[in-house]
């Protein structure tokens, strides 16, 4: 068998171009004793992908020039040299890499079930995208009836869930997106109780329209000049989530930290940052309940499925310009 994969060619200097990766070919080799040979079948382009790319070590190590592009993938065991978990014929999701073949001690791996739902979901509602916004809403945010739940980056794989979580809490839900089009998707189909567009409006402007009370809990998937206006409008005795920082993934030099964080103290508000590979154990319950709310209609899931490893980077750049709606997605293989 021959793998084809994606390989840091040169570290990227602020948005990622093709030539910042090399497409290779090589030799599959034969799982080690306690290994696992995983068919990828789909992967997850995060903005996380591109951050790992970055020379700095946060809360993962960055990806080495020469090294398989990290990716999140939901694949199918091919061979299993006596491993302790998993069987060939398994589906699992977890870290498989921009390739077509994994070899790996699959130590991050979880199973998952395709009849319970398609597979693709699993990098989106169903995964670690699902469960970030899970741990954000129920753990740390911990929305009340009547608050007022803001997310930004809200039509994408997190924010999209989290705000729909908010909405069952019976909390007014708002989303900061970018463009008409996302604006009515978070509203009329997930049911988002307003949205603010980014892209034609100040944000500032918008809490102050449709938060007139401030905001109580803040999903902060962006970072930058957004979380800056949110910490202005905030609630007294505000919760503040950090997931991601998308902004500020391709600036080359230092990242911007917030000015108004003196909000915080006025406010008697808190301001949390998480990783959800802490809470990898909370993985098989959170997918069971949230695949019981997707069956009765409560939330819905939209994935953008792109075909070809190859697109990998047309993809990445669609995801950080904000073209995509729905959780994006490569598919590699279809599953014989």
């Amino acid at each position: 068998m021959v793998n084809h994969q994606f390989r840091l060619e040169r570290r990227p200097e602020g948005s990622l171009v093709a030539s910042d990766l090399r497409y290779s070919e090589g030799p599959v080799w034969p799982p080690g004793r306690g290994q696992l040979l995983v068919q990828v079948l789909y992967l997850s382009v995060d903005p996380g992908l591109r951050g790992w790319l970055n020379p700095a070590r946060t809360y993962i190590a960055p990806v080495e020039v020469g090294d398989v592009i990290r990716a999140i993938g939901v694949g199918k065991v091919v061979e299993a040299n006596g491993h302790n978990r998993f069987s060939p014929g398994d589906y699992v999701m977890g870290t498989l890499g921009a390739q077509e073949l994994c070899t790996t001690e699959g130590e991050d791996l979880v199973r998952v079930d395709p009849a319970m739902a398609p597979l693709s979901t699993y990098l989106g509602m169903l995964g670690l995208p699902g469960l970030t916004a899970y741990v954000a809403v129920t753990d740390l945010g911990r929305p009340a009836r009547g608050e007022t739940f803001v997310v930004s980056a809200g039509a994408g794989g997190v924010g999209s869930v989290a705000g729909q979580l908010a909405r069952l809490r019976g909390c007014r839900v708002v989303g900061i997106v970018g463009g008409s089009e996302k604006c009515r998707y978070v509203t009329e189909e997930l049911g988002f109780d307003a949205a603010i567009d980014y892209k034609s409006e100040e944000v500032s402007r918008g809490l102050w329209r449709e938060c007139p009370d401030g905001v109580n809990v803040y999903l902060d998937n962006v970072g930058g000049e957004i979380l800056d206006a949110v910490l202005a409008r905030l609630a007294k005795g505000a919760r503040v989530v950090i997931s991601g920082a998308v902004s500020q993934y391709n600036e080359t030099g230092p990242w911007r930290g917030p000015t108004n964080y003196m909000s915080l103290l006025v406010n008697r508000a808190s301001m949390v940052g998480f990783v959800v590979w802490d809470h990898l154990d909370r993985y098989e319950s959170f997918a069971a309940e949230m695949a019981a709310l997707m069956k009765n209609g409560s939330v819905r899931s939209r994935e953008q499925i792109v075909d070809g490893l190859a697109e990998l980077p047309n993809a990445v750049t669609t995801l950080f310009a904000g073209d995509n709606l729905g959780k994006l997605v490569l598919r590699i293989a279809s599953d014989e």
